[in-house]
């Protein structure tokens, strides 16, 4: 099983790297992917976890805007696939998303507080040590009693439409796509179709960042309806770009499990093809 889109607590997952690691591998994983948002800091972690017959792919998952086909812009997800860490734009861009992150955690927190909500986003950032996020709000506001899980504290104080929503300033997607590129990697656009979380882009969208060297797709993605997957897929075919299923596991802060959807061998075989970056790990080699 190959399970390419995972998060640890280096981002918004609950569980440490080299623990994402050994549960996907106890699940029956052969091929994982660490995708953290906006961050590399699990990487090593993870690394040394991998045990023998299981192998690790090194990535993240980029926090962009993108055209949404209809004059409008709308948020997008791109994951980058055994890319430089080190590389200067990689390092510029992850930098500025952090700094973004706090500012509108700060924001959203002062809200908070002024409704009578104790958050303290300091807190938050210190305790958490990673890029932090409404998932890290929620888990706030369920340490309160304010709420009985993070999926409600989105429902009733976080979501779009919520009266503590603050927006953050994303990276354009095909500046995304070319910073992944710069650094040897290999650019996926992330649950492009998730309807329940917002408003989609159009096919065109697709078809023009593939021309601009977009590799992939995640098809099947438990966001995804049958009829989107389906068409993905086609629209993938059309454009020769590699189809990709992933869980999206976050641990306990999602319900979905490890290996929820997953990745055919041949479309692994071929997302990993032409990767400089870095390499992919295997356990006991």
């Amino acid at each position: 099983m190959i399970d390419l889109h995972l998060h640890s607590n280096a981002s918004d997952g609950s569980d440490d790297p080299a623990d994402v690691v050994r549960l996907a591998a106890a699940a029956g994983v052969t091929t994982l992917a660490l995708t953290d948002h906006d961050t590399t800091a699990g990487w090593e972690a993870a690394a040394a976890a991998v045990p023998s017959g299981v192998r690790l792919v090194r990535g993240a998952e980029f926090s962009t805007e993108a055209p949404d086909g209809r004059g409008g812009r709308v948020p997008a997800h791109l994951l980058g696939y055994l890319f430089d860490p080190a590389h200067p734009a990689v390092l510029a861009d992850q930098e500025r998303l952090r700094g973004e992150r706090l500012r509108r955690i700060r924001v959203m927190a002062d809200r908070l507080r002024a409704d009578g909500y104790d958050v303290d986003p300091e807190g938050i950032a210190a305790r958490t040590g990673a890029p932090v996020g409404r998932p890290h709000v929620g888990q706030a506001l369920l340490d309160l009693g304010v709420v009985d899980s993070v999926g409600e504290a989105f429902r009733t104080f976080l979501g779009k439409d919520g009266p503590y929503y603050e927006p953050k300033v994303d990276t354009p997607v095909d500046e995304a796509v070319a910073t992944i590129l710069a650094a040897g990697g290999v650019p996926v656009w992330a649950h492009p179709w998730a309807r329940t979380r917002g408003e989609v882009i159009e096919e065109s969208v697709i078809v023009e960042l593939a021309g601009r060297g977009l590799a992939g797709i995640e098809v099947d993605h438990p966001d995804h309806t049958p009829a989107d997957r389906d068409r993905l897929r086609g629209l993938a075919r059309e454009l020769g770009l590699v189809v990709t299923g992933s869980s999206d596991y976050h641990g306990t802060r999602k319900e979905i499990p490890i290996a929820a959807e997953t990745t055919a061998p041949d479309e692994l075989d071929a997302l990993l093809h032409g990767a400089t970056g870095a390499e992919v790990i295997t356990g006991g080699a």
